[in-house]
């Protein structure tokens, strides 16, 4: 081959290139990308219920709770596991950039220095230096290469729909644990209150007793139910103990750390918001969306590995230049131009293998995704059923409180008067206090369903990456 200077190289090499493009092209063979596989679940047209309210992307704002606004922004900035999503989407979208990278001509350079000394030859000692440059192309033909940059790409963007929906998912946690901690709060106060009644009570009973109108035995039942009361508040604050400890470590703090000062009721379930269209929802949705985007991925690598067994085309160029000092060095070139063309003949199915396999992927992707709709939808309806439910309960226990106040006021009376009974007035104010604390339990529980629903039907919102400090 003739020495060609670096100019003419860079002349010739794109005229190679087109040349043997369009030599391939004839040949008739195209992009064999696939078109993404269809959507196989029939979804509903509307949901079994909606509302009228609009449901913000940041959804906890519609408990108009400042203190859970400042937890959960907390959180989204120091929550290690935020953070690690954070870091797998770093790394998916270098892979992605890595993969892109073979489209473009790779250009290495090397240089050597070599010290000659000669023994009978007439050459005199001396050191020559040497530099050489050389590139390399693949011409994508069949798209394996760009289809696997997507592939990178899509997997990027999964990813990315995967920290929206952990931190959908932390936010949910964060206002579940705080009305729970609001609860259990409210739970200490309310038996605290029961035990000062109980004690008032155990009061008077005593001195019916030295009075001779009550028996041991009631003063020995009365007794119990104070105890009782005392045992139950120290199972109420180790319970908030443990919320505490749980909405720290959510928040990324060890626990026993300094939180928000929660407000001293829980607060009314706000109007119901409107759950959308299921066709629009579903796109919405981070879950689903990361599952579509991973089919969308597989069905690029399915792509790739069928292009895999066709033949690849690589361009090559090298220039190389070598003299005795470095004023020299850069006055003549060697240049070489190549072109390969390498195909599978004999691999004992392996590439065939591939193709069946990232078929079953793309088919696994697909029936993932499939399943993913049918829970997001059951989780919506769930939600819908179980707040609509659990309302009806709480009105019920609201109306059953009321009589059951009115029924131990009026045993209690008979048993002040007459001082009979007082089994009869002991369960009842045993079930009156007992009422109170499930009324309360269920009005948390009502707002826990409300977070389940806009679990499930909100699509997230725009995320900001926390400083590497954290908090």
């Amino acid at each position: 081959m003739p020495d060609l200077t670096i100019r003419s190289v860079i002349r010739v090499f794109p005229a190679v290139a087109a040349t043997l493009i369009a030599v391939t092209s004839g040949t008739g063979c195209r992009s064999l990308m696939i078109d993404p596989l269809p959507d196989r679940i029939p979804l509903p047209d509307q949901f079994s219920a909606t509302g009228s309210a609009a449901l913000p992307a940041e959804w906890w704002t519609i408990f108009e709770d400042e203190q859970l606004n400042t937890l959960i922004e907390q959180a989204l900035a120091g929550n290690f596991s935020i953070r690690a999503a954070w870091d797998r989407l770093d790394q998916a979208e270098a892979l992605a950039a890595k993969q892109g990278a073979a489209l473009r001509p790779s250009l290495t350079g090397s240089g050597d220095l070599t010290h000659r000394e000669s023994t009978g030859t007439t050459q005199p000692d001396g050191a020559e230096l040497g530099l050489a440059l050389a590139a390399s192309y693949e011409l994508d033909l069949w798209g394996r290469v760009r289809t696997t940059r997507d592939a990178a790409r899509k997997d990027a963007h999964a990813r990315h729909q995967d920290l929206r929906a952990a931190a959908v998912t932390l936010s949910a946690e964060i206002a579940s644990a705080w009305f729970q901690l609001i609860e259990a709060q409210g739970q200490l106060r309310l038996t605290g209150e029961q035990l000062k009644a109980n004690e008032d009570q155990l009061e008077v009973i005593e001195s019916r007793f030295r009075g001779s109108r009550a028996s041991a035995t009631d003063v020995l039942q009365q007794r119990q139910l104070v105890q009782s009361t005392k045992g139950e508040r120290i199972r109420i604050q180790s319970r908030i103990d443990v919320i505490e400890n749980k909405l720290a470590v959510l928040c990324g703090r060890l626990p026993g750390a300094d939180l928000p000062t929660p407000r001293s009721a829980l607060p009314a379930v706000p109007p119901l918001p409107r759950t959308g269209l299921p066709a629009e929802w579903i796109r919405e949705r981070p879950d689903l969306c990361a599952a579509e985007l991973r089919i969308q991925a597989a069905d690029k690598r399915l792509s790739a590995a069928i292009a895999d067994r066709f033949p690849k085309i690589t361009l090559s160029a090298r220039g190389s230049t070598s003299a005795a000092s470095t004023g020299e060095l850069f006055e003549s070139w060697v240049a070489t131009l190549a072109a390969g063309l390498s195909a599978p003949i004999l691999d004992g199915g392996a590439r065939r293998a591939e193709v069946r396999r990232t078929r079953a992927v793309t088919a696994e992707a697909l029936n993932t995704y499939s399943q993913t709709v049918l829970s997001a939808v059951r989780d919506v309806e769930d939600a819908l059923t179980q707040e609509k439910q659990q309302h009806g309960y709480v009105a019920s226990l609201e109306q059953e409180l009321a009589l059951s106040a009115d029924a131990s006021d009026q045993i209690r009376g008979n048993y002040i008067l007459t001082g009979a009974d007082f089994t009869r007035y002991l369960g009842s104010l045993v079930s009156h206090q007992r009422l109170q604390r499930t009324l309360l339990e269920s009005r948390r529980l009502e707002l826990e369903y409300r977070i389940s629903l806009c679990r499930s039907i909100g699509g997230g919102w725009s995320l900001v990456r926390p400083s590497s400090g954290g908090e």
